[in-house]
């Protein structure tokens, strides 16, 4: 069976699935409409959003998008949502209409990709899976933190509830190294058999030596070893996702992401 776009529906079942349940674990979470609003435990430090519910099955309205937004202004939350298109095509349009012209209003679109499991992976030899108590953990938070800035200054940051994450089993965090130096960074969030990469980044300097693709090995690799069946990330620009096709993963859709920004 397929999807009405040719893609498995079981695929994209599975992904919802997945999607669904990495928040459930350091979040609550309400009903406003046909989405899930996720609301972050104390001290986590990550930001989290709105999805479709699931197993939900609405056509979705620009009403339903503005009261969901209202709800997230009223809580003191971020007004973000995300979903994936192929299985949610009417938010789309719903999205635009109801922030037309909205100050703040970002929307997002990028590619969806999935490692098909017959896909063998090298190992990264240059890249290692950090436990809980590994001194550099916060190392490579901050270095990821520095990356996504495009910047090559290294700011300590907070780590928030990582370390318990990762030893709870609900984190994966890889580092990558060069004479030892941590270089690069990347999480996963595995949850059954599904698994997001999630924040593979390097620093400036240190780009253009293949971290990227290792730190993307690492953690599918580490992944695997854990059970995961569906490997999947979303990429930031048709460029990234290059990087990933050349390891194996491809094209199964697009991840819609609508951030509105406060001020």
């Amino acid at each position: 069976m397929t999807s009405r776009d040719g893609l498995p529906a079981e695929l994209l079942a599975d992904i919802e699935r997945y999607y669904d349940s990495v928040p459930r674990p350091i979040t609550t979470w309400e009903e406003v409409g046909p989405f899930t609003l996720f609301l972050p435990d104390a001290g986590t430090g990550w930001k989290f959003y709105a999805r479709p519910r699931l197993g939900g099955d609405e056509a979705f309205t620009a009403d339903d998008v503005r009261r969901l937004l209202a709800r997230q202004e009223e809580l003191g939350a971020p007004r973000n949502v995300e979903w994936v298109h192929e299985t949610t095509p009417s938010l789309l349009a719903a999205a635009q209409e109801a922030t037309s012209g909205m100050p703040g209003a970002e929307l997002g679109q990028y590619p969806l990709l999935v490692l098909p499991s017959d896909v063998d992976v090298p190992d990264a030899p240059e890249v290692r899976i950090l436990d809980a108590d590994d001194p550099d953990l916060g190392r490579s938070n901050d270095v990821v933190h520095a990356a996504f800035g495009d910047s090559d200054e290294i700011v300590e940051k907070p780590l928030g509830k990582q370390r318990d994450m990762v030893r709870d089993g609900v984190l994966v965090v890889a580092a990558a190294y060069v004479d030892g130096e941590v270089a690069g960074g990347g999480t996963s969030a595995p949850r059954g058999d599904g698994a997001e990469l999630m924040g593979i980044a390097v620093p400036p300097r240190y780009r253009r030596r293949g971290l990227g693709s290792a730190l993307t090995r690492g953690l599918v690799n580490a992944v695997r070893g854990r059970g995961a069946r569906t490997v999947l990330l979303s990429a930031g620009s048709d460029d990234a996702a290059s990087i990933y096709r050349q390891v194996g993963f491809v094209d199964v859709g697009t991840a819609c992401i609508l951030e509105v920004s406060s001020g």
